[in-house]
């Protein structure tokens, strides 16, 4: 069963939680600095309440009559100062209303019973701390917005370096292997990511290395068995016409096309293909080719277009395309021209979905109910081919009544011959031929 996953960017989950630390550490802190210095507030009060007592216990020793504010026997004094008092010692007791105003109580038990007391209200007191509350709520949001701020600042710079090397892995897996990852992230300073960028250049090179290593005892094979394979042909039309030889004519032919094949890959993957350049009208080249090829196959010009590309490599690619549908496919075979677009469909089971996720892939031909039928090459080449020419080539399933389609999109403008793709100003290109 699959979890369910919440997908968030690396920046936010940096920045929810130095957000989070911020918030936690400046609520501690407002804490403890808030009760810091209201007990120190506090204490401050009862040590003046106590002056402020002695200085009326003189007094009132002196003359018998409570002044400065105090009184004798105040039926209000609290049940917890009159609890201290039983110890026969001064005591403060401090209270406060309901809007968080303290009023601090001080008292001072005589003989007989009686107690002088004396309460103030401190407002200021009050004041002062709801002043420091507030500040310390602007501060401590000024703390959490600005570690906010910085986790975005640091989040988006290793997202920014981790999307590069993403993208430049990218690039490397679609075939870009002159790509390295430790170049497109760039940077002064060094981290993790340097660390990952630098694993992916190595196993891009010990990669790239294993594939030209098979890649040259591929074409060594290949090239090996060319000489015998055409000694083979040659000596299979040396025998005598008969049912055996037929079939090791066929046999021996269809050997011989497989090395070529092979050989063909190779080639195409070695990227030292360049394309010899004609400007063709496209809708009247397929029509011709298809016409030649497959005459079953139905085409349909729905706009002509004059293109600038390598005839013989286009005819490849469409021939091949064609072969494919002919061996997997059903008929009707259909070939489309439109602009520089030119689809061909069967009507069979479609591509497998391996070749619409992966694409074309050498020795692969799909599901196993097309075993024995080709090498998978003929795919293989036709998108080796396509990318000579500078075109794309799509593979895609027709949804409505079944089929495969593969659609080959021409550029606008042809590789030159280098392979490159020159910036060509529109103004200055000649007007085509109608």
């Amino acid at each position: 069963m699959r979890r369910l996953a919440l997908r968030t960017g690396i920046r936010w989950k940096i920045s929810f939680a130095i957000a989070a630390v911020s918030a936690l550490i400046a609520v501690l802190l407002s804490i403890v600095v808030h009760n810091s210095a209201r007990v120190s507030m506090l204490d401050n009060a009862r040590d003046l309440q106590l002056e402020r007592l002695q200085f009326a216990q003189r007094l009132y020793e002196s003359s018998r009559d409570p002044k400065v504010g105090s009184e004798l026997n105040n039926p209000g004094l609290p049940a917890e100062l009159r609890a201290k008092l039983a110890h026969g010692r001064r005591a403060t007791h401090v209270q406060e209303d309901a809007k968080g105003v303290p009023e601090v109580w001080a008292a001072v038990p005589y003989p007989g019973g009686d107690i002088l007391s004396l309460h103030t209200r401190f407002p200021n007191n009050a004041r002062v701390v709801a002043d420091l509350d507030r500040s310390l709520v602007v501060a401590s949001s000024a703390v959490v917005v600005g570690g906010t701020a910085l986790g975005i600042l640091i989040g988006g710079s290793i997202s920014r370096r981790l999307r590069k090397a993403a993208s430049a892995a990218t690039d490397v897996a679609r075939g870009q292997t002159q790509v390295r990852v430790l170049d497109a992230i760039g940077g002064v300073v060094r981290d993790e990511t340097d660390d990952l960028a630098h694993a992916v250049d190595a196993l891009t090179d010990a990669l790239q290395e294993r594939v030209e290593a098979e890649r040259r005892v591929t074409a060594d094979i290949a090239h090996e068995l060319r000489t015998p394979v055409t000694g083979l042909l040659t000596a299979a039309e040396l025998l005598p016409p008969s049912r055996p030889t037929e079939l090791v004519r066929d046999r021996a032919q269809a050997l011989r096309t497989l090395v070529e094949d092979v050989l063909e890959v190779a080639r195409l993957d070695s990227a030292a293909e360049r394309a010899e350049l004609q400007e063709i009208a496209l809708g009247e080249f397929v029509s011709r080719r298809v016409a030649s090829l497959y005459p079953d196959a139905v085409v349909t010009v729905v706009h002509e277009s004059w293109v600038n590309t390598d005839p013989r490599r286009l005819e490849r690619i469409i021939g091949n395309l064609l072969g494919n549908a002919a061996k997997h496919g059903k008929p009707p075979f259909e070939v489309t021209v439109e602009g520089r677009v030119v689809r061909v469909r069967d009507h069979g089971k479609g591509f497998p979905a391996d070749l619409l996720r992966e694409g074309p892939s050498r020795f692969r031909t799909g599901s196993t109910d097309r075993a024995g039928h080709g090498h998978g090459l003929g795919l293989t080449i036709a998108s080796g081919q396509a990318k000579v020419l500078g075109a794309r080539l799509t593979f895609r399933n027709a949804q409505a009544d079944g089929g495969a389609i593969a659609v080959l999109w021409l550029p606008e403008h042809a590789p030159t011959a280098t392979g490159s793709f020159p910036i060509v100003n529109l103004a200055d290109l000649p007007p085509r031929r109608r």
